[in-house]
């Protein structure tokens, strides 16, 4: 009962995030005065309607949670004139509005999915931080200082190691960063000899924000520390370690961010949470990742599901990620997504007619079933491989 409750709150995140972008075209749409018939959320069969009186426009939810839409009245005309005994003078059809402002409209979807990643960043550095460690705890026998006392204090902010930034995005991952360091301090002390310069320990450098001031570790080390066989017959192993773990005491936290210190950073990794999603979608197609490390919406829904069960906290890092996903993905020039719906209006706006409809609406029919036919595929794949 409680993975199916985890579940339903995956969906209705999913939910949301849909919500959101068609909001976006639905208040561009109303501020630039275009007729809208509906307004929905997901496909197929309506399972909630409602017709308002006053602007006769219909809001629907349907079964399926795969998207939504945001229909405008004249959006699939075929382009000829519609007689004025059929609907009012103002209500002038969307394709005869003027190529600007229904590239504003196409825009306006991935544009609140921006600011949606922007405003749940914010909330997630404050509330909960993310990727930017900071100290709670440190061994005093390790990276000590001519006092004895740890280079190291409570609450230091690590912001670089080795001169790489701690940014999930546009640097390193701070578990990576140390594991790195760890693994050259592996090899290290495999050679037959030490470079005696480091009094026969791997230094690394660490960059710390203390106080509010930038502090340079320019010689933190790594020690070497023999770990006694277990049962008999094992030989001995090493573990190595900065003073920042030890005997597997978690010794840093996600740093929190101040009110307007975290409103700074979240356009950062607003932006950040998109480029990763362009790194992944540009090694799947250079094939440097597997289809089957791609997902669908029921592999989001599970995914969301199983990871918020573990922690709650999970899901404010989703929110902002999926949001970013949907604003990436739907600028994307494929036929039936926004990119390509620009794409189209620019076109017609440079040679001041545009494309048969007919022939657009027909690519953009058969790009929306081939973006069905993929999400059903990926899914298939990843759950079956």
């Amino acid at each position: 009962m409680t993975t199916f409750l985890y579940v339903l709150l995956a969906i209705v995140v999913l939910l949301f995030m849909v919500m959101v972008h068609e909001l976006g075209h639905y208040i561009a749409g109303k501020i630039l005065k275009f007729k809208i018939d509906e307004f929905s959320i997901g496909f197929g069969k309506a399972i909630f309607s409602r017709t308002s009186k006053k602007t006769g426009e219909k809001f629907s939810l349907r079964i399926f949670p795969l998207g939504g839409y945001c229909s405008f009245y004249g959006e699939e005309d075929d382009g000829k004139a519609i007689s004025a005994d059929v609907v009012e003078v103002k209500d002038k059809p969307f394709n005869e509005q003027k190529p600007w402002k229904r590239i504003i409209v196409f825009l306006a979807g991935v544009t609140m999915n921006f600011l949606t990643a922007i405003l749940f960043s914010w909330i997630l550095l404050c509330s909960v931080g993310y990727d930017v460690p900071q100290i709670v705890d440190y061994s005093t026998t390790v990276n000590v200082n001519e006092s004895g006392e740890s280079i190291f204090q409570k609450n230091d902010v690590i912001t670089h190691i080795n001169g790489k930034k701690i940014d999930f995005a546009f640097g390193v991952n701070f578990v990576d960063a140390v594991n790195n360091v760890k693994s050259s301090a592996k090899e290290f002390y495999e050679r037959e000899t030490y470079d005696f310069d480091t009094d026969g320990y791997y230094p690394f450098s660490m960059t710390v924000r203390r106080d509010g001031e930038r502090v340079e570790l320019p010689s933190v080390k790594v020690v070497q520390e023999i770990v006694p066989p277990q049962e008999e017959g094992e030989e001995e192993t090493y573990r190595y370690l900065i003073g920042l773990e030890n005997d597997n005491k978690v010794c840093t936290t996600a740093y929190r961010y101040g009110f307007f210190e975290g409103l700074g950073r979240s356009f950062s990794m607003a932006f950040g949470f998109a480029w990763v999603v362009l790194k992944s979608l540009w090694m799947l197609i250079t094939f440097q990742i597997p289809i089957t490390e791609m997902g669908g919406t029921v592999t989001t829904i599970a995914t969301m599901a199983e990871y918020t069960k573990v922690n709650p906290a999970n899901l404010l890092i989703f929110i902002p990620l999926i949001s970013a996903n949907l604003a990436v993905f739907n600028l994307l020039p494929f036929p039936a997504l926004d990119g390509a719906h620009v794409l189209f209006t620019v076109i017609e706006w440079i040679r001041k007619k545009p494309i048969d409809r007919k022939v657009e609406n027909t690519i953009h029919f058969v790009g929306i079933c081939v973006l069905f036919a993929f999400v059903v595929l990926v899914d298939i794949l990843h759950f079956l491989l």
